[in-house]
């Protein structure tokens, strides 16, 4: 477990590093600091780098229990090279990449003025979308949270027996889905300022829209297609929003 944990975790970290180096001062440009940039860049990283560590042994440590896998890291973390496990989540990633480029251009072209006004204005770097979306925003949110969810109700609903039915597992992968979609409104806040209701709900939805896919990928085939389908549907929205 121990290795598992430590290289889900090593995997995370790149994504850690472009928010707080390459986002982050894109986001406080500008704007009265209460300390140095780089101090607080620092901060950023070692804050949410003990988050991804939370979200790596929490899906290391239960993940199993309930049939959720990372089957080619777990290969990697035991020296191995998994080349059966990779296979067989390749189409089913780019499958769910190409669906999620769509929906990330969809909400882009069809987004209230408002979001679409800062849209043209402030875009992340492409090499932060994929090593944070793709890969960092994955472990954290279906990797740790959807696995402690779908691990929480197993347990409460079927005392820990057999495997997770599939309601055990679909409420969590909408309920990550939304909590996925809701991690975006810190960002756009802090451009925007207060952000209406109703602004809020399509930054949610829209979001959660590509969440739902990812859960599913991850529950049907394993933490990397999820990831891959992030990466692709990055990539994917880049090329055809440029």
């Amino acid at each position: 477990m121990t290795k598992h944990f430590f290289l889900i975790w090593l995997a995370g970290i790149p994504g850690v590093a472009a928010i707080s180096w390459l986002v982050l001062p894109l986001l406080l440009e500008g704007r009265p600091l209460p300390a140095p940039q780089s101090v607080i860049s620092i901060t950023s990283a070692v804050q949410s780098a003990l988050l991804l560590a939370l979200a790596a042994w929490t899906g290391a440590k239960l993940a199993s229990q309930v049939g959720l896998h990372a089957p080619v890291l777990q290969a990697a973390a035991d020296g191995r090279l998994d080349m059966d496990g990779l296979r067989s989540q390749l189409l089913p990633g780019v499958i769910g990449g190409v669906l999620g480029a769509a929906i990330l251009v969809a909400f882009a072209r069809f987004a209230p003025e408002q979001l679409a006004s800062l849209q043209e204005r402030f875009s992340f770097p492409l090499v932060a979308r994929v090593l944070y979306g793709g890969i960092t925003e994955e472990i954290l949110v279906r990797w740790g949270l959807m696995t402690a969810m779908v691990w929480i109700g197993w347990r409460l609903f079927q005392g820990g027996a057999g495997t997770p039915s599939a309601l055990i597992v679909w409420l969590p992968i909408l309920l990550s889905a939304l909590a996925f979609g809701a991690l975006h409104l810190p960002v756009v806040a802090a451009m925007l300022g207060p952000l209406p209701a109703s602004l809020s709900a399509y930054i949610v939805l829209a979001n959660a829209a590509f969440g739902i896919v990812a859960g599913f990928l991850f529950w049907r085939y394993g933490l990397e297609a999820a990831m891959l389908a992030h990466v692709i549907a990055h990539l994917g929205a880049f090329a055809f929003t440029r």
